[in-house]
């Protein structure tokens, strides 16, 4: 029932198409008026609430104030999202965005503390990411199972929890690790909204304070469109460093195919340049310089004993004969595999050829690259091809050599053929020249033996193979110093005995010359002399035998040449006396007997003898020398003094 004017107070409110009527005279306007002007001033509600008012209009005035408070927070915190929205749109990387929101969280709501959880699917929990106003180590590496904690539980339930005091709360499940944390934090109201987005849970935030307070819906409200807008940006900023990522992947897989097809390309251009030389006739000299100028370092090539046969470019010198620097590279594990090794900056590879090694290059002064690494290797190929090609044509050149060196061994043809074939090839058999007789202790390695003796006697000579040993036909008077020369630079990588005859001047003599060499290298062994070289002469006693024109006389000069020049000087006879004295088995009493003179004079002889041969003529080997020599003179002289019998 409506009330009538008369009956209706102040707290009625006027129906519909009636005048309000006038106030009481009574009533206390100045106090209304008051309260307005708290209202226009904006005052706080505390303020509006102290007012002395009638109560009817105090608590009306206390309506709009609470309500104009609550729009005022809303539009603050509608500002507050507004300005977290701008500043996360900047942050790019997720771990700048995550300190972004809990630092926001903690000022719009207001409290001690605020953090952030992320959830880890793998292991089923949600660990600490960011804090903005924690003290605590322990808290700040916790990690919250599913439903342990209120976090937990906003993590398991994916909707906001809250609580004035955590310790008294009994909603949610309190584990010892989480309660020691935040204990440790000193945290005693807690509140946590979930960050979902589209159904996907990614985390917790949370504003917590240390000391208790209730939270209004407002502030979980605002905690919530703040997790939510944080979710959001969360999200788009994973994305973003995904689509960066990938841009990254992509940008690296291009400069991969961008390499790649560089490299094929280098590659075509090496493989081009390679078989164009191959084709113009080229040799290894070519191909090594030809790689050093595609790479730009220095590039060598050694043969399969370790000596340099091609070099382009700086790379390192001998020290000094004998003494490559580069000679440990040729032989690293790995090579006879056939793929590019490299230690210390260098690189080598085998070139290899129906699995025999023909020689490696070596590669230095820079860094290879993939495509340059596959451009050595590609060179190592050509080059055994080469090496097949110039192996060919060099055993076609042997084997015309072999056939030459055979024919004049064994007088093959008339004489002015032998001169003639052996002039086509370069080597003139009428100046002096020596013959070498080389055997090797590996009866597989005539060939390489062919190979060595050439390069140890020079383009002058003339190498070939008879009846399985290798002859080589070498200008010069002195057999014995050629055979000793041969055998000390062959035998540097294998063994090899080398025996000399000649000087020879005539291609006659050749066949003497070569019995006689064929002979002493026979000997040489047998007296155990392997890798040794000598010349028929310089084996003494044992010369004359293997000799084929033995020179006795010439043998007997050698030994006693001081003594019979001196017996000619003086007539005297210091070889009379030196055969006394070993006829009496070295007693220089018995001699004295035998010469008819006094023991004094013997020894003064023997002296003489002394200071003419040497200290060393009473020795075993040279004793025994001696003595056959005088014995060889004694029949020489027996020879000629018997003359002709009539």
């Amino acid at each position: 029932m409506t009330p009538s004017p008369e009956t209706r107070t102040h707290a009625d409110p006027p129906t519909s198409g009636e005048l309000v009527a006038p106030p009481d005279p009574a009533y206390p306007v100045g106090q209304v008026v008051h309260l307005l002007e708290l209202l226009a001033g904006d005052a706080p509600v505390a303020a509006v609430a102290g007012a002395d008012a009638p109560v009817e209009a105090r608590d009306l005035a206390l309506r709009i104030a609470s309500a104009r408070e609550v729009h005022r927070q809303r539009e603050a915190g509608l500002a507050a999202l507004l300005d977290t929205a701008r500043e996360l749109a900047t942050a790019n990387d997720p771990g700048s965005v995550l300190e972004a929101i809990v630092r926001r969280a903690r000022r719009l709501v207001g409290t001690d503390l605020a953090y952030l959880t992320l959830y880890d699917p793998e292991a089923g929990d949600t660990f600490m990411r960011a804090t903005d106003g924690s003290v605590s180590a322990a808290f700040q590496s916790v990690r919250l199972a599913l439903g342990a904690g209120l976090g937990g539980l906003v993590a398991s339930t994916h909707k906001p929890y809250w609580t004035a005091d955590y310790w008294a709360d009994e909603r949610f499940r309190h584990t010892r690790a989480i309660d020691g944390a935040v204990g440790e934090e000193g945290i005693i109201a807690i509140c946590g909204t979930p960050l979902i987005v589209e159904s996907n849970f990614v985390g917790v935030l949370f504003a917590a304070n240390r000391s208790s307070r209730p939270f209004t819906r407002e502030e979980v409200a605002l905690l919530g469109n703040l997790a939510t807008l944080a979710a959001l940006t969360l999200v788009q900023t994973r994305a973003l460093a995904d689509a960066e990522s990938a841009l990254a992947a992509l940008s690296e897989a291009h400069e991969t195919v961008r390499q790649y097809a560089q490299g094929v390309e280098k590659a075509a251009a090496a493989h081009d340049r390679f078989a164009s030389l191959v084709l113009g006739g080229g040799g290894v000299d070519d191909i090594t310089h030809a790689l050093a100028e595609l790479l730009g370092g220095w590039a060598v090539l050694v043969d399969q004993n370790g000596q340099r046969t091609s070099a382009a470019g700086p790379a390192p010198e001998p020290t000094r004969p004998g003494a490559d620097p580069l000679a440990p590279f040729d032989a690293l594990p790995g090579l006879d595999a056939g793929r590019l090794v490299e230690r210390d900056g260098v690189y080598a590879v085998a070139v290899t050829a129906a699995r025999e090694r023909l020689g490696t290059i070596l590669v230095g002064g820079l860094t290879l690259s993939d495509p340059d690494q596959r451009t050595v290797e590609r060179a190592g190929v050509v080059t055994a091809l080469v090496l097949l090609f110039e192996r060919q044509a060099a055993d076609a050149r042997q084997s015309a050599r072999n056939r030459l060196v055979s024919d004049l061994v064994i007088a093959r043809g008339s004489r002015e053929e032998r001169l003639s074939l052996a002039r086509t090839v370069g080597f003139d058999p009428q100046r002096p020249f020596c013959l070498l007789v080389l055997r090797g202790d590996d009866p597989n390695g005539h060939r390489a033996l062919l190979i060595s003796a050439s390069a140890a006697t020079g383009e002058a000579s003339l190498v070939g193979s008879h009846d399985g040993d290798v002859v080589a036909l070498v200008p010069g008077a002195d057999a014995d110093g050629l055979a000793r020369a041969v055998a000390s630079r062959i035998g540097r990588r294998t063994c090899v005995t080398v025996a000399g005859a000649g000087a020879v001047s005539d291609v006659d003599d050749i066949s003497r010359a070569y019995d006689e060499a064929h002979r002493t290298v026979a000997a040489l062994i047998a007296l155990g002399h392997r890798g040794k070289g000598a010349a028929a002469r310089q084996l003494g006693f044992a010369g004359l035998i293997v000799g084929s024109e033995p020179d006795v006389g010439e043998y007997v000069r050698g030994l006693l040449g001081p003594v019979l020049d001196y017996d000619e000087r003086r007539g005297t006879d210091l070889v009379g006396t030196l055969a006394a004295y070993f006829a009496s088995g070295g007693s220089p009493r018995h001699a004295a007997v035998t010469l008819h003179v006094h023991v004094n004079t013997v020894a003064q002889r023997l002296e003489r003898i002394t200071a003419l041969l040497g200290d060393t003529w009473q020795q075993p080997d040279q004793s025994l020398e001696l003595q056959l020599a005088l014995r060889l003179r004694a029949l020489q002289t027996s020879t000629r003094g018997a003359g002709p019998r009539g």
